[in-house]
């Protein structure tokens, strides 16, 4: 009986950490609705708010995924840290919020909000951190090896001087992790300061951003360390962690051409649309990588998904470029008014979109799923054989043949029915 305790603990205490990241989270977007006048009054207050919708989505993503890691694979460090960063990606959205409710929205009327806004920040440097030690310890839970140590221990001195760093005088609190205070107006001195702006304390913080720097880099290079010498699976593994930060390359490429092609109103929508992509890519896309792969759930349908990836985002960033080109010619050259342009431009890229993706869907294929392309070649081969050849023997030949060739299994059989024969 003994030994079960410990056991039956572990899901406990990943599902409390799921139902606190799940309890925060539902405060602080109360919160949110009632400092909604408060976030209108911001230049910026369709983005805040949009930006607090992704925020939400990534903390479910995060808890949600913690509490399942935590409790299918207890032993493994990712789940916990997955949790963790979730409820502290939660605690950093409610205490500025919190902060905001009690110096603009009710002053007076909450306690300690400016205390809040201060913790709000520290939540913020938690959360990259964790972030940070996810990416060191994938999919594991292990270093790749013992001469990594000192990595572990640079993130925990650069954790502590993110922290240190809130409790700096001197300093302007404006909120946490969208910066809410700003737009109001009620900023305020760090009610914490007790560490000096200037001095010792400046030359530390210097040395930890230059720390900070090496061991991004360094977390960043034990993913390849670890693909190195590494297993198939295991390579599919980081394959998926590896599929995330390449997307969210791409969304950031495509962002700033978007920004250099299309201009005027049109460029908010679309830079709206990539930009909302290339943040909820890694804030979403980390624990689902982390799920797949430390649960091993279809892990090698990758080249799938990686094949339709590449397709849409080759013909998304072609239909852009048709778009803007369109719009220009439209508008600049044409002489049409800027509705008209737009929306006649809109419809070209919409007609345009299915047979762009078919022929972009062959060539990606041919590069990225050769299963696919061979398996299609081959059933195209088949059936053109079989318009030709009458002799049933020789089909059921063939068919074996080609079954043998794409699947490749141990054994196989054809069944004949009375009939056919």
């Amino acid at each position: 009986m003994g030994r079960g305790r410990p056991a039956t603990r572990k899901p406990l205490a990943a599902w409390a950490l799921t139902g606190s990241a799940l309890a925060v989270l539902a405060a602080a977007l109360v919160l949110l609705g009632l400092n909604a006048s408060q976030v209108s009054a911001s230049r910026f207050n369709a983005g805040k708010v949009g930006l607090y919708c992704l925020l939400s989505v990534g903390a479910l993503a995060y808890a949600g995924a913690g509490g399942l890691i935590a409790r299918r694979v207890p032993g493994n460090a990712i789940g916990w840290l997955l949790g963790l960063a979730g409820l502290s990606l939660t605690v950093a959205m409610l205490t500025e919020q919190y902060a905001l409710y009690g110096l603009a929205t009710a002053p007076g009327a909450v306690p300690a909000a400016k205390v809040a806004g201060v913790l709000s920040g520290a939540a913020v440097a938690l959360t990259v951190i964790l972030l940070l030690y996810i990416v060191l310890l994938f999919p594991d839970g292990n270093l790749p090896s013992r001469r990594w140590r000192p990595v572990l221990w640079a993130l925990a001195v650069v954790a502590a001087g993110l922290v240190a760093q809130q409790f700096q005088d001197g300093t302007m609190i404006s909120g946490g992790i969208t910066n809410a205070l700003n737009g109001p107006g009620v900023s305020y001195p760090n009610p914490l300061g007790v560490l000096p702006q200037h001095g010792w304390f400046s030359g530390l913080l210097a040395g930890i951003f230059v720390l900070a720097v090496l061991t991004v880099i360094a977390v960043v290079a034990s993913v390849f360390v670890r693909r190195r010498g590494a297993s198939t699976e295991r390579r599919q593994q980081l394959a998926w962690l590896g599929y995330v930060g390449a997307l969210t390359v791409v969304w950031a490429v495509l962002l700033v051409l978007t920004n250099v092609l299309v201009r005027g109103r049109a460029n908010d929508v679309v830079t709206g649309v990539f930009w909302g992509l290339m943040f909820l890519t890694p804030v979403a896309g980390i624990p689902v990588a982390c799920v797949v792969a430390v649960l091993k759930y279809r892990l090698y349908d990758l080249g799938r998904i990686v094949s339709r990836t590449v397709t849409y985002t080759i013909v998304t960033g072609l239909l852009v470029g048709v778009y803007a080109g369109l719009v220009l010619l439209a508008t600049g050259v044409i002489g049409l008014t800027s509705p008209v342009a737009v929306a006649g431009a809109t419809l070209a890229a919409a007609a345009l979109f299915g047979p762009l993706r078919s022929r972009v869907q062959r060539r990606v294929d041919h590069r990225f799923n050769r299963a696919r392309y061979d398996a299609e070649r081959m059933l195209a081969a088949f059936a053109a054989r079989l318009t030709e050849e009458l002799d049933a023997d020789a089909v059921t030949d063939d068919l074996a043949r080609s079954v043998h060739a794409a699947l490749q299994p141990a054994h196989v059989s054809i069944w004949l029915s009375e009939w056919s024969r």
